[in-house]
């Protein structure tokens, strides 16, 4: 596969909103603006930080294959110790205890990881996000180790009618170490609000 130093940056600095189709190859980045107007992107490196996908995007604006990758962010010991101490998880094997686990070396807490992975979709998309529904088939892959850098990827896999002004989307999201590996996923499931919902006045 072939790949072109130029479309990989405009892929990383373009500002415009932008939705990635996935093949088996390469990723097109289909520009928000223009439609017909794409960049390939290889998906063989470890990812790249992308902008943003603004400006909000209601249910019309999505599409079953539509996938998007967050901003990345370094796991700190101080985050693994701040989430045991907020939820009173002070297992070993995510202390100074942990090098004497399987893995050699204490590991996050893999629900940290799957909280971090919610904060990192925000934005990417910026949805109109009227509620979360259910996290279903979630499944822990890989050890996240402190100093990853992960990011997630969320790729919408089915919407559905949810009454006239909301769809009920199924986005499979990924938390992705530095190395492009699948460290959790699963299934998110919400609820999008449409672009009428968006224009209704308060009463």
């Amino acid at each position: 596969m072939t790949e072109s130093t130029a479309n990989e940056t405009d892929a990383k600095t373009d500002p415009q909103t932008a939705i990635f189709r996935i093949n088996s190859e390469q990723t097109e980045l289909v520009s928000a603006e223009d439609p017909e107007t794409t960049h390939l992107v290889s998906t063989a490196t470890p990812l790249e930080t992308l902008p943003p996908a603004d400006p909000t995007l209601y249910a019309e604006d999505l599409a079953v294959g539509d996938v998007w990758l967050t901003e990345t962010r370094e796991i700190t010991d101080g985050d693994v110790q701040a989430f045991a101490d907020l939820t009173g998880d002070h297992t070993p094997l995510h202390g100074d205890q942990g090098s004497a686990s399987p893995y050699g070396k204490p590991i996050a807490h893999g629900l940290l990881g799957l909280s971090v992975l919610a904060g990192l979709g925000t934005n990417y998309p910026t949805a109109s996000t009227l509620a979360f529904v259910s996290v279903e088939d979630w499944r822990f892959v890989a050890p996240v180790f402190f100093g990853d850098r992960v990011q997630g990827r969320n790729e919408i896999v089915q919407i559905e009618p949810h009454g006239r002004r909301a769809v009920k989307v199924r986005w499979l999201r990924q938390l992705l170490d530095e190395t492009g590996r699948v460290t959790q996923e699963g299934y998110f499931v919400t609820l999008v609000g449409s672009k009428a919902r968006g224009r209704k006045k308060p009463r």
